[in-house]
């Protein structure tokens, strides 16, 4: 009897220890043996969005967007297989060694990849606008690593279907050449905790596909995947930003989808597929989009066919974004600006 009692004392304790076990661990745990090939994991990406100008903001909600649990199924119903999630990590760590990323931080970071999980999505996090590490490399480059070392540790028992991307947009001092030196040391370091985690590399000067040329890969890496940023023609898909200067001289810049309209995008992303293709290394289009100040069915022509591109190469891709200045989606109403969701997941797929 007096052993029953003991029993009947410690089952308690023993959920109890459970259910804290099961709270601290990851939605889906490493399960990277059974993913396929790189080429699998970029079908795995599929159709995707960008949750942007959230976590990349120097303060999530700082501009305007502050991630909801609902989202994530709002976008999962919508017919989309992954969302790519930029990330200003260099804002919420110390400025000096150890450059330890706030606990904090990582804990939200943590909540968006399980609201992913929770609804199968699969999930792309990145190191997005280190604007410092732009204008003096050598100077960040041991607080870029040191980044990577923590972002990799912290994550290295979580499923394949958490996907790496080193830098968005490398750009300005940060030259194609020191770019294919620093990004393969970053590699390098995140293969020492995740050997298997296939990981997103871009392309120096701003990401787009001009510098295909100067982009140099890893020796002995099977596990990378190619990603670009689209934005041509840029007067059109950028008139009116309020960002970019002079871009209201670009107002009523349409795209209809002409053909040389469609030849000259053809050309670039041919020579970005023809690359790949010598290589043999899966590409994302990582971000494209036309601004909220062009017309919609400019809009709507010019997503659809890059859209269509993509699905045409196997190029999976992640549209810029959800619910902001490109987005395709209505926060206040909770409802998609419907012929533009349609460019990107057609009504009969």
């Amino acid at each position: 009897m007096k052993r029953l009692s003991i029993c009947l004392l410690i089952i308690p304790f023993i959920f109890i220890l459970f259910a804290c076990s099961s709270e601290s661990n990851p939605v889906e745990p490493n399960d990277n043996d059974l993913q396929g090939d790189v080429f699998e994991q970029n079908k795995l990406l599929g159709k995707g969005i960008n949750l942007g100008n959230a976590l990349e903001a120097p303060n999530e909600g700082d501009w305007g967007v502050t991630l909801e649990a609902e989202y994530f199924s709002v976008i999962k119903n919508a017919g989309f297989n992954s969302v790519r999630v930029p990330i200003k990590w260099s804002g919420h760590a110390l400025q000096n060694s150890p450059y330890t990323i706030q606990s904090s931080f990582f804990q939200r970071i943590d909540w968006v990849i399980q609201q992913a999980f929770n609804n199968n999505l699969a999930v792309i996090i990145n190191i997005h606008h280190y604007e410092e590490i732009m204008q003096n490399p050598s100077a960040h480059r041991d607080r870029f690593l040191a980044l990577w070392d923590q972002i990799a540790e912290h994550y290295k028992d979580y499923s394949h279907k958490l996907f790496f991307e080193i830098l968005n947009e490398p750009n300005s001092n940060f030259t194609a050449e020191l770019w294919n030196a620093y990004y393969i040391q970053a590699l390098q370091r995140i293969r020492i905790t995740n050997p298997k985690r296939t990981v997103l590399v871009g392309l120096a000067e701003w990401g787009g596909p001009g510098s295909i040329s100067k982009f140099v890969l890893p020796a002995n890496e099977n596990n990378m995947i190619l990603t670009i940023h689209y934005y041509n023609p840029f007067e059109f898909t950028h008139q009116g930003a309020e960002w970019v200067g002079g871009s209201n001289a670009w107002l009523g810049t349409t795209w209809s989808g002409t053909l040389s309209e469609k030849s000259e995008v053809e050309q670039d992303f041919l020579s970005v597929i023809n690359w790949a293709a010598s290589k043999n290394i899966p590409v994302n289009l990582g971000e494209f989009g036309a601004y909220s100040r062009a017309d919609l069915s400019s809009r709507v022509n010019w997503t659809s066919f890059i859209a269509q591109l993509c699905n045409q190469n196997n190029i999976s891709f992640h549209y810029w974004e959800f619910c902001s200045g490109f987005g395709i989606y209505d926060t206040t109403n909770k409802k998609f600006i419907e012929s533009l969701y349609r460019a990107l997941i057609p009504a009969n797929t």
